[in-house]
């Protein structure tokens, strides 16, 4: 079979590997038939990434087909359509027992730590496998992850209906996020440094919007709340000020909810989160969030069509991923398909 490898950063290649055998009783094997790229593929291939180890086989958006189960599966069949949840967790350490498992004390995550979803077939424990109605396209199919991530990060922020959220940052992971705030029933106002991005946000439903660039977010947030301040605030920007704009904007006793991975430092004081008792939290990944995402993708409250602009077939990996390079701003999504 083909596999798509990162050797080592900048180098990838399209390689012959054997094909994987079901070898434990809690396994299942995948014909992988579509594929999403997310910007943390892009930063392992660009030896951008705090976390990832090299060789890689990268990818951990991906759905496809069953094709071989152990002797203990029972969840799914050969010939289920299926997604994949990239968190591998140990379910024994402290982290796990308390319900907290995708930032699991020895978390390996496909296509990070360990080999993923860009191949034409992977084995997978049975945890990790989540059936989707077989009338849900591939390409669809495959975006339940990144849209679990947008889930995670709205749990995190503790959204609910009739919120004010404030999302810094209009590009793709923020337009995930601002649909989840719609089926919850949230207002939600975003920013951007770049026009289009704004245009596109009001396009998928953003109340206000804002260059932030240009104009001051915390008093333009604080003119839309008399004064207060919105309930919560998502960074998703993840360039230093606008975590401090995040914190700035939110209300007493609101919550703000980070998803950075870099380590420089954000200008935050004390004062700023002890004087209004404000609940500063990370999010990382999904934490359970499939089968309420499949449900929504089932019952057409979340359409992922939106986000997918382009198409390649897997072994064109390189002109995808120079697609994303040479022009990001009207890429968003791309799907490969195997």
């Amino acid at each position: 079979m083909k596999a798509i490898r990162v050797l080592s950063p900048n180098i990838i290649k399209i390689e012959e590997d054997p094909t994987p055998r079901v070898e434990k009783d809690d396994e299942v094997l995948i014909k992988v038939k579509a594929a999403g790229i997310c910007g943390s593929d892009v930063s392992i291939y660009r030896g951008t990434s705090p976390v990832a180890t090299y060789p890689r086989v990268i990818g951990h958006e991906f759905a496809g087909e069953v094709v071989e189960t152990g002797a203990a599966v029972a969840r799914v069949k050969v010939g289920d359509h299926v997604s994949v949840n990239p968190v591998c967790n140990c379910g024994v350490c402290k982290v796990c027992l308390i319900g907290r498992g995708n930032v699991c004390a020895n978390l390996k995550v496909l296509g990070v730590h360990t080999d993923g979803g860009f191949r034409e077939y992977v084995t997978v424990p049975e945890k990790n496998v989540f059936p989707v109605s077989p009338d849900m396209p591939w390409q669809l199919a495959s975006c339940i992850e990144p849209y679990t991530v947008a889930a995670q990060v709205v749990s995190r922020g503790g959204v609910a209906a009739g919120d004010t959220v404030l999302i810094c940052g209009s590009g793709q992971i923020a337009l995930t996020i601002l649909q989840v705030c719609h089926i919850l029933g949230a207002k939600c106002i975003m920013t951007d440094i770049i026009e289009d991005r704004l245009v596109r946000a009001k396009e998928f439903g953003a109340a206000h919007v804002l260059n932030s660039k240009n104009e001051d977010t915390v008093a333009f947030v604080k003119s839309l709340t008399d004064g207060l301040g919105c309930d919560v605030a998502i960074d998703a920007a993840c360039v230093g000020v606008s975590l401090k704009e995040a914190a700035l904007s939110v209300r007493p006793a609101g919550t703000v909810v980070t998803m950075g991975f870099h380590d420089s430092q954000a200008q935050i004081t004390e004062f700023t989160i002890t004087s209004r008792e404000l609940d500063i939290r990370g999010t990382r990944l999904n934490n359970n969030k499939f089968p309420q995402v499949i449900q929504w993708f089932e019952e057409g409250k979340l359409d992922p069509t939106r986000i997918i602009t382009h198409h390649f077939k897997f072994t064109d990996i390189e002109a995808a991923l120079d697609q994303l390079k040479n022009d990001p701003e009207n890429t968003m999504k791309i799907i490969l398909d195997f």
